[in-house]
C-alpha cells in the first residue's frame, strides 16, 4: 500500500521503516492532517495519523475524494475522528489499542514523584549552587490514598505501582476490570473518589462524558491540596477551572502531559516563537506544576509496539484480513 504518514518526526520514520521491512510505501509528511494538508492524500491508499492530527468531516471527505480507503492512526484514541464521516464515506478506521501500558503508568508516577519531593525546583537550585531545603518538603506516598479514573489497561499499571508504594488506591470506571480489584483497588462512586483521594490520576479516554470532567463542581469536592495527573488527554480538565483552584490552594499540585489546546504547541520546537497560548501561559507560573510535552508514550518499548500494530493494521487491510486489524468501531 502506498501510505502517507502525517505528523510524523525522524523517530517515526526510524520506527515504522524498521517494522515496515519493504510491506509498504511510506511517505513522510511533517505536517498535521487538517482542512489544509488533507489533499496531500492524492495518490495514497491510505494515510497514518498520530493524537494531533485532524480528521474532521472536511479532511475525511477530501481523503475519500482521493480514493484513500483506510485512515491507520498510530495510537489508541480517536476522538479527532469523525467516525460517522468516515463510515459514510467508505473509510476503515484503525488505530494501536495498546502498545505500553507501563510507559504511561511510569511517567504519571514520574510526574507525582517529581512533584511532591520538588525534584524540578531542586535541581534548578543546584545547578545554581544553592543547596537550601525550605519550600522542598515533601510528603511520604506509603499510606495515602490513590483515586484512578479509568482502569484499562494503563490504569491497571498505575494501580499496581501505587499499591506497591503502599497507598490505598480506589478506582472509577463505568466498566469495572477485574483486574483492578485483584491488584488491590478498590471501586468506589465518583463522589467518593473526589471526597477521600489526596492523589487522582487520569487514564480514560476523552468522550463526550469525560470531557471536563474535572471543572469547578469536581473540584469543589476534593481534599484541598489535591495532586491532579493527567496523561491521557488534554479535554478531560477544564484548564480556566484548574487554574483557580491553584489560585486558591484547592490543587496542591498539578502534572500534565497533555493540555486542551496541545495540537499547535506540542511535538514541535517553539524556542524562537512568542507563546501566544495565554491560558498555557499562566499554567507554567506556578511553581507546584509540571508540564511535560505528550512525552508519557515515548519509549523505545511503545514506539516499537505502535509501529509493528500499524504495519499489522496496514497489511490486514491489503490483504482483506479485517480479523487482523484493530478496527475503531463507527457503531
Amino acid at each position: 500500500m502506498k501510505v502517507a504518514v502525517f505528523s510524523s518526526k525522524p523517530y517515526d520514520k526510524t520506527h515504522l521503516e524498521n517494522a515496515n521491512q519493504g510491506q509498504h510505501e511510506f511517505t513522510f509528511f511533517e505536517p498535521h492532517l487538517d482542512e489544509q494538508t488533507a489533499a496531500l492524500s492524492a495518490g495514497f491508499d491510505a494515510v497514518c495519523c498520530f493524537v494531533n492530527d485532524t480528521l474532521s468531516a472536511e479532511v475525511i471527505d477530501t481523503l475519500a475524494n482521493n480514493q484513500v480507503q483506510l485512515i491507520a492512526l498510530r495510537c489508541a484514541g480517536f476522538n479527532n475522528v469523525d467516525l460517522a464521516q468516515a463510515e459514510k464515506r467508505g473509510l476503515t478506521v484503525a488505530r494501536v489499542p495498546e502498545y505500553s501500558p507501563y510507559a504511561v503508568a511510569e511517567h504519571a508516577v514520574a510526574l507525582a514523584m517529581s512533584l511532591n519531593r520538588n525534584l524540578h525546583r531542586a535541581h534548578n537550585r543546584v545547578r545554581e549552587n544553592d543547596y537550601s531545603l525550605h519550600g522542598l518538603l515533601g510528603f511520604d506516598m506509603h499510606g495515602k490514598t490513590v483515586g484512578v479514573i479509568g482502569t484499562g489497561k494503563i490504569g491497571i499499571a498505575f494501580i499496581r505501582i501505587m499499591v506497591g508504594f503502599g497507598c490505598r488506591v480506589i478506582c472509577s470506571d463505568p466498566y469495572p476490570n477485574p483486574e483492578a480489584e485483584h491488584a488491590g483497588a478498590q471501586y468506589v462512586s465518583l463522589d467518593t473518589l473526589w471526597s477521600d483521594s489526596d492523589i487522582i490520576s487520569l487514564h480514560c479516554p476523552l468522550v463526550p462524558a469525560t470531557r471536563h470532567l474535572i471543572n469547578q463542581d469536581s473540584l469543589s469536592q476534593m481534599k484541598p491540596g489535591v495532586m491532579l495527573l493527567n496523561t491521557s488527554r488534554g479535554a478531560l480538565i477544564d484548564t480556566q477551572a484548574v487554574i483557580d483552584a491553584l489560585k486558591t490552594g484547592q490543587i496542591g499540585y498539578l502534572g500534565l502531559d497533555v493540555y486542551e489546546e496541545e495540537a499547535d504547541l506540542f511535538f514541535e520546537d517553539n524556542s524562537n516563537e512568542i507563546l501566544r497560548d495565554d491560558t498555557f501561559a499562566r499554567l507554567l507560573t506556578f511553581k507546584n506544576v509540571m508540564i511535560t510535552g505528550h512525552q508519557a508514550f515515548f519509549t523505545n518499548e511503545a514506539l516499537s509496539a505502535i509501529a509493528r500494530v500499524t504495519i499489522e493494521n496496514l497489511s490486514g487491510f491489503a490483504e482483506g484480513k479485517p480479523e487482523r486489524i484493530c478496527l475503531v468501531s463507527t457503531s
